[in-house]
């Protein structure tokens, strides 16, 4: 955090102690630490590494409030600022929401008579430049003495540049060579402004940092941020993201693309297997039982909706699918043997509902070490197995029962229908089977 550091502001990292020393997870660890510094008279806000290294000073999300406008009152942008993180605050998704620029640091402002500069004979750049030497200083040249390397900086002494007055006292050669003093051309001014001007994409900029409140995904905090930028920031006034967050504004909704990319391509494998459009949605529509368990868990768990858990999601999808499939092709191949759709139903469910159970409390089991794990690491070891525990316990128990009635409902609605006309409905194997039978018993005839 460049920005966080001045002379009344300063940025410190925290080394935890190893796992193994600690009960405290770092979001604990933060709140203690948020309580105990709440009235120590100064703003102090903690924040958590980035999630990918490299990307951004901090975790949660990072954005800078662009001011656009042809002509830049820092004073006004400060009020903006602040208003924007006002608005900002009154949103349940963010909270932490901190930013270091401010334009009421004290400063002192130079004041340059140009008229009486030209009547001492001084040139202003000349002037700006002996200042910059004497003040800040400037290298030189080195040289080697004792077989070592000494560097020549060049400033006034210490007692000539203590008190921001002195800068009067000192002198600059005009073009004639006379030494003139600067307080001749030159005056002080208190003022207050920022206590460093950074611009984003070529424009004035303040960063601004927070994280998701508890229960939200960095997904939904910046769509809160965008619908209160939207709504509330003047005209000339903007937002841009960096850092995680840039990545993570540009992707979108990435993931609700592809869960439904997964589900289309289970479904139009189940219309090929089935030959049919219609009994791969008693499949498909058994999935939501388990996504909601999957969803509820983490909700009981406190855990967020983040990449985690979207990956135990779809893994979810296809091992739900499975028993599903186990279920309705069971009932499928009873019902080609004569079986009526409701008795064909029943059977499914009672022949695989052993197989099921035994597989899928398996899973679940070799789940429950992800779910309690501890140490680094823990969060996305529990999201991940929260996630599909939850949807695999709840989809399991529920789906015995849902997935017969889905099966029933689709196939009566499928009863008589092909998907092409005089088609045969029977694998071409056993049609080729069929006639090669035939044609022997024809010719032994």
């Amino acid at each position: 955090m460049t920005e966080g550091r001045g002379s009344n502001a300063g940025t410190c990292l925290i080394n935890l102690k190893n796992w193994s020393d600690r009960k405290q997870s770092v979001k604990e660890i933060m709140e203690e630490l948020e309580e105990k510094s709440r009235n120590l008279g100064a703003i102090v806000e903690f924040f958590e590494p980035p999630a990918v290294p490299g990307f951004g000073s901090s975790g949660g999300f990072s954005l800078r409030l662009l001011d656009k406008n042809s002509e830049t009152d820092y004073h006004d942008f400060d009020k903006v600022n602040k208003q924007f993180i006002a608005d900002m605050g009154k949103r349940k998704e963010l909270t932490g929401l901190f930013t270091f620029f401010a334009a009421n640091y004290p400063q002192y402002e130079l004041e340059i008579d140009n008229k009486a500069a030209m009547q001492k004979g001084v040139s202003i750049g000349r002037a700006m430049e002996n200042l910059n030497i004497l003040i800040g200083s400037t290298y030189e040249q080195g040289f080697i003495r004792f077989g070592r390397f000494f560097k020549v900086y060049v400033q006034s002494a210490p007692e000539f540049r203590r008190l921001p007055s002195d800068i009067l006292n000192l002198f600059v050669k005009n073009e004639e060579g006379e030494m003139v003093p600067y307080s001749s051309f030159m005056t002080l001014k208190k003022t207050q402004g920022p206590n460093e001007v950074t611009r984003f994409n070529m424009y004035n900029s303040a960063a601004i940092r927070g994280l998701p409140a508890s229960g939200f995904t960095t997904a939904q905090a910046i769509q809160a941020i965008r619908e209160v930028a939207s709504k509330t920031l003047p005209k000339g006034y903007d937002i841009a993201w960096e850092g995680l967050s840039y990545d993570e504004a540009q992707s979108g909704n990435e993931s609700i693309y592809i869960f439904i990319i997964v589900v289309a391509f289970v479904y139009l494998v189940l219309a090929a297997q089935y030959e049919s459009f219609l009994l791969p949605l008693a499949v498909i529509f058994s999935l939501p039982v388990g996504i909601f368990g999957s969803f509820f868990l983490l909700k009981l768990m406190g855990l967020d909706n983040d990449i985690y858990a979207q990956i135990g999601i779809i893994m979810l999808i296809g091992l739900l699918g499975k028993n599903a499939v186990l279920i309705v092709e069971f009932a499928v191949q009873k019902h080609r043997h004569g079986a009526t759709i409701f008795e064909a139903a029943i059977e499914g469910a009672r022949v695989r509902f052993r197989p099921i159970l035994m597989t899928s409390f398996a899973f679940i089991v070799g789940l429950i070490p992800l779910v309690i794990a501890t140490g680094a690491g823990a969060i996305g070891n529990k999201t991940i197995g929260g996630s599909a525990l939850g949807g695999m316990l709840i989809g399991t128990l529920m789906g015995v029962i849902i997935i017969p009635g889905l099966y029933y409902i689709f196939a009566n609605m499928a009863e008589g229908r092909q998907l092409l006309k005089d088609e045969i409905d029977r694998p071409f194997s056993e049609e080729f089977e069929h006639k090669k039978t035939k044609e022997e018993n024809d010719s032994n005839v």
